[in-house]
């Protein structure tokens, strides 16, 4: 077993030794009492019981950061009896002193009444410049301009930034003489709901108690999730929710199913970031505001989250523009002058189709308004892309009732963990493969530094826990090269990600689940007249289409289902039919075309756009089903033929050939005046196929169906 660093191998090896915890339900209990004590006895004070927040929670719209803290204070204590006070003490400040904004006019009253009052809300400061005074906003409270004392935004330098929720105890005074100019309401006393200070040594100290699988449970539960009711797999997908919280600059997607809990981390958990609800958004707000020279949200918050992306507008024209600069460099250009800023962005929203269905007719990105969802440049600079459709809908028993970190705790130990790196240890171990880019590569490694900051904090693991992450990292960045690949051809055909361990030099691909189901192009044959072709659709898009064919007495007539009003595809329909009546006989006496019917149905299915590259396709069918004949099994037919049976070549043939492959296909039928365009297509997509050339008509028939010419 090799280990991280060479100087300290005893004390590592007792960690990595300690046994592995089971999911069976009878080991559950002890492990859960193992678990706690270890909590007790490393992180006392910093630990609070998950269903007490969720029970008060249910009642009081409050940030679960502000419930914790109140809990934390109350109802520290293994006696029921102790917590149950805790509780009814917690329950009670927030009826009292939690402002709701629909009842703001009621607390200034009893404020009024009594002289004094202690409030929860969420307090903004800032500089009055004219009077050389600091003033306070209060969100829910609804007052402005209340004077603060300078200790408080010295101390507290978020109360500047954004804002912070805080319990503040106010005092009311009234003089007549000062009522012009004069603010009755007084800060006394301002204590902010947030940890102050966090030893980051004694978490690191804490953190070598617990293997892997039991510190993945304790981060999960922190969130509120309860670990015993996940598989592993999912319990690796809740984590990557993290970390853009504790990784700078990281771009996330993840959409999915409703009821998955998309937002819930970004906007209840962590006080370090903020969720922007689908909808308008300006760059003065997002960015820079040139009037007031102020920086944006990625300047204020650690993580800013879009809810809904479907919905994500800008006013100004150049807004995604700035933001693919922010995404790709960390920094964007206002005016004259460039600024840095190390917020990392999250993409949430909704899919309203099954996956197989996207991934057949149209990307993963389909939910992004078209201005993103068909940019290849800002799609690019997506580091990572969480299947959300993995992740269960979450039902009650999902939410867990046993011990996590205060979320406080949890949001400032992550923010500190920014500060550090451990992706480097990669290079020791392993190199990454030559398909990924340096795109890809900044990627991968920002997310494996992510998980290995979250899951070994004081920087301790064996090489098979890196690559467990490293893995998991490919897959995720892999995942968008795959969609990108769709949407912008062979300028992404590199999507075959892999590593390789320095100790032997082999070679471990990575795949993505999803894309191994569901081929357009099935295998094994398929019925006469059943044909599927390869081509530019009315988009311009490559795609995939099927012809499906039936022959019945009649005195041949051809008609055409699917294709509407394309009067394109038509014509090559008409053209294909013409040359079998001119042509008939040399390919087969069995084909009539005076005394039967043919009806063929067309399916584009992708949703490009019908082709208008027929001709030869209809052709093949017609005398596949004439002939009662099937086509060769997994084969995508390419090129095209005029009225006189010229054969042309394929365009674009290398896009055209990475359709082929991702759609199933195994052999390609292929002009011959294409060869010339060979020098084109990477060695590993041109070995990926059995090529099938064709030098005429009669000859792409006769070798589509298998039969010698």
């Amino acid at each position: 077993m090799d280990f991280m660093t060479d100087d300290k191998p005893e004390e590592e090896a007792i960690i990595q030794d300690e046994p592995e915890v089971t999911d069976t339900p009878e080991g559950t209990g002890s492990t859960r009492e193992s678990l706690k004590r270890k909590l007790r006895e490393h992180f006392d004070g910093k630990i609070v019981r998950k269903d007490l927040t969720k029970k008060i929670k249910e009642g009081a719209n409050v940030p679960v950061y502000v419930l914790e803290f109140l809990l934390g204070q109350y109802c520290s204590s293994d006696d029921e009896e102790i917590v149950e006070d805790g509780v009814q003490t917690v329950k009670r400040i927030l009826a009292d002193n939690f402002v709701r904004p629909d009842e703001a006019q009621k607390i200034l009253s009893k404020l009024r009444s009594q002289g004094s009052h202690t409030v929860i809300d969420s307090i903004t400061v800032r500089l009055d410049i004219k009077k050389n005074i600091y003033v306070a906003n209060f969100s829910n409270l609804g007052l402005s301009n209340v004077p603060i004392a300078d200790e408080y935004p010295e101390k507290y330098d978020r109360l500047l930034c954004g804002g912070i929720w805080c319990i503040v105890q106010l005092d009311y005074e009234f003089v007549e003489e000062e009522k012009t100019n004069g603010n009755p309401v007084q800060i006394r006393k301002l204590t902010p709901i947030q940890m102050p200070h966090i030893e980051m040594a004694e978490l690191k100290e804490g953190r070598s108690a617990f293997t892997k699988e039991e510190w993945m449970d304790v981060l999960l539960r922190s969130i509120g999730m309860e670990p015993d009711e996940l598989k592993m797999r999912e319990k690796w997908l809740l984590i990557t929710r993290m970390i853009p919280l504790v990784e700078n600059n990281f771009n996330l997607c993840e959409l999915g199913p409703r009821s998955t809990g998309k937002s819930h981390l970004y906007k209840e958990i962590s006080p370090n970031s903020i969720l922007v609800s689908g909808g308008q958004s300006t760059v003065a707000n997002l960015f820079y505001n040139m009037a007031r020279k102020t920086v944006g949200l990625v300047g204020l918050w650690d993580c800013v989250a879009f809810d809904e992306v479907a919905g994500i507008r800008f006013k100004e024209k150049d807004g995604i523009q700035i933001m693919k600069d922010y995404m790709a460099s960390a920094s964007f250009a206002r005016g004259k002058e460039e600024k840095a800023a190390s917020a990392s962005m999250v993409f949430v929203g909704n899919i309203n189709q099954s996956v197989d269905v996207l991934l057949k007719t149209s990307s993963l990105f389909e939910p992004f308004p078209p201005e993103m969802g068909t940019d290849t440049a800002f799609l690019d600079r997506v580091h990572c892309y969480l299947p959300g459709w993995e992740i269960p809908k979450f039902r009650p028993e999902h939410f867990t009732n046993d011990y996590g970190f205060i979320s406080d705790y949890l949001a400032e130990f992550i923010r500190e963990l920014r500060k550090e790196q451990y992706g480097d240890t990669l290079d020791k171990y392993f190199r990454l493969g030559k398909n990924l880019n340096q795109r890809d590569t900044i990627a991968v490694r920002r997310m494996l530094d992510g998980y290995l900051k979250l899951l070994y904090p004081d920087g301790k693991f064996t090489k098979e826990e890196l690559e467990e992450a490293l893995t998991i990292s490919l897959e995720m960045r892999r995942r968008v090269k795959e969609q990108l690949k769709k949407l912008g051809g062979m300028e992404f055909y590199d999507v075959n990600f892999s590593y390789i361990d320095l100790e032997d030099m082999s070679e471990h691909y990575v795949s993505v689940p999803e894309q191994g189901s569901g081929k357009l192009i099935p295998e094994g044959l398929t019925n006469p007249g059943q044909v599927y072709t390869v081509s530019h659709g009315r988009t311009g898009m490559i795609g995939v289409f099927r012809l499906e064919s039936q022959m019945l007495p009649g005195n041949g007539k051809l008609e055409r289902t699917g294709l509407g009003y394309d009067r394109d595809a038509k014509e090559a329909v008409n053209t294909a039919f013409n040359f079998l009546k001119a042509n008939g006989n040399r390919i087969s006496g069995a084909i009539k075309t005076t005394t039967k019917d043919y009806i063929i149905n067309y399916q584009d299915l992708q949703g490009l756009g019908m082709t208008s590259k027929l001709a030869l396709p209809t052709l093949i069918a017609i005398c596949s089903i004439a002939l009662s004949k099937p086509i060769q099994s997994s084969l995508a037919v390419l090129g095209e033929i005029s009225i006189s049976g010229t054969i042309m070549k394929v365009e674009e043939l290398a896009n055209a050939m990475q359709v082929c492959l991702d759609s199933g296909a195994k052999k390609i039928l292929l002009p011959s005046t294409s060869f010339t365009d060979f020098a084109t297509v990477p060695p590993d997509l041109m070995s990926a196929f059995q090529l099938i050339p064709y030098t005429s008509a009669e000859d792409a028939v006769f070798k589509a169906l298998g039969v010698e010419s």
